[in-house]
């Protein structure tokens, strides 16, 4: 079966006052009721959303929340993602017992979020900031739920736009995981209209060589302003990862302390394009690929980040983007790395 995730919407709060506590809530309990959370899950949504943001005002500085809707075979569920450029912490696991506190609390927070989310994990370093994810599903884990490879994902239009121009795609199999991230040119609601058209019909013809794929999607594209495409196909009986790239989008696989850059080749997808070349790069189950729009420095590295690269992919998409985003474009970060057995 095929288990996909799409470009669906991601939100983000910033969170410096405690006001934006009640809109990280309300979006937390609006995004439940899209995809039908029953009341006890949906509370449950709305306190974690609420316990996220008071750590923030408590501890942080330029806290963001981002919540977002998930699918996993025939479970649906919301995740939210906190991000702080705050002080850090020396100890996780002392942070996470009842009790603990820094700010004069009743040291709650963390503990109850733990106990009361499906799946909890967090990152913090000293001097660089936390981040943690959560998620509620509508129904309970099993192995037969759990993914070949999951995917961790933050995107956030640029300031000023209500719409990102960039959209993200992934489907995995037993067998083959397909990911495709993609930047329209410029932003706003044209930006937008192009990188969804890409996406859609990379969807239709997911089943399609890598080489074929994009070039459908560059006639599809002809009409609009046109875009940046990086498609990455992972074959896991083979070991191997072949990828396509064309414009500006970043790919890496990362394993063993370093990084492999992708090659992208020169061109806009739907205006100009030379011949479509594929090429093709060891994988393993250790192995993380990591893909990125031009919202992203070009010099993010994940390998200084102690324990990073073993936490949830959702936490390492999180910490690119809180570190090495441009603040002047729209963002995509992608990531997506094999599940383990206590995911």
């Amino acid at each position: 079966m095929i288990k996909e995730q799409a470009e669906g919407d991601q939100c983000q709060i910033p969170v410096g006052e405690s006001s934006r506590v009640a809109e990280a809530r309300r979006k937390a309990v609006e995004f439940a009721g899209r995809i039908g959370l029953d009341e006890t899950k949906t509370g449950i949504c709305a306190v974690i959303a609420s316990e996220m943001g008071t750590n923030l005002i408590k501890h942080a500085v330029d806290g963001e929340i981002f919540v977002r809707s998930v699918t996993q075979e025939t479970m649906q569920g919301i995740e939210l993602v906190a991000i702080d450029r705050g002080p850090g912490m020396a100890n996780v696991s002392h942070a996470l017992k009842d009790g603990t506190s820094t700010a004069g609390s009743s040291g709650n927070g963390l503990g109850a979020m733990v106990r009361m989310a499906s799946e909890f994990d967090i990152h913090s370093l000293p001097g660089r900031g936390t981040s943690l994810v959560a998620r509620i599903w509508n129904g309970e884990a099993s192995a037969r739920h759990v993914p070949v490879v999951r995917t961790g994902v933050i995107q956030k239009a640029i300031p000023g736009e209500q719409v990102s121009g960039d959209a993200w795609y992934s489907a995995c199999t037993a067998n083959r995981t397909l990911c495709a991230v993609v930047d329209g040119l410029g932003h706003g609601a044209l930006a937008a209209q192009a990188a969804q058209l890409a996406v859609e019909t990379i969807r239709t013809h997911a089943g399609a060589s890598l080489t074929e794929q994009v070039d459908l999607a560059h006639r599809a594209l002809r009409p609009t302003r046109g875009a940046a495409l990086g498609i990455a196909e992972i074959l896991h009986d083979h070991a191997i990862v072949r990828f396509v790239g064309i414009g500006n989008i970043m790919a890496s696989i990362c394993q063993a302390g370093g990084s492999r850059s992708m090659v992208s080749q020169n061109g806009i997808l739907g205006h100009q394009i030379r011949r479509v070349t594929e090429f093709q790069y060891p994988w393993s189950d250790s192995a993380m690929l990591v893909m990125c729009s031009d919202g992203i420095n070009t010099h993010w590295d994940v390998t200084p980040y102690t324990g990073l690269a073993a936490r949830d992919p959702s936490l390492i998409a999180a910490t690119l983007y809180r570190d090495f985003s441009r603040g002047r474009d729209d963002t995509t970060v992608v990531v997506l790395k094999k599940s383990t057995a206590d995911a």
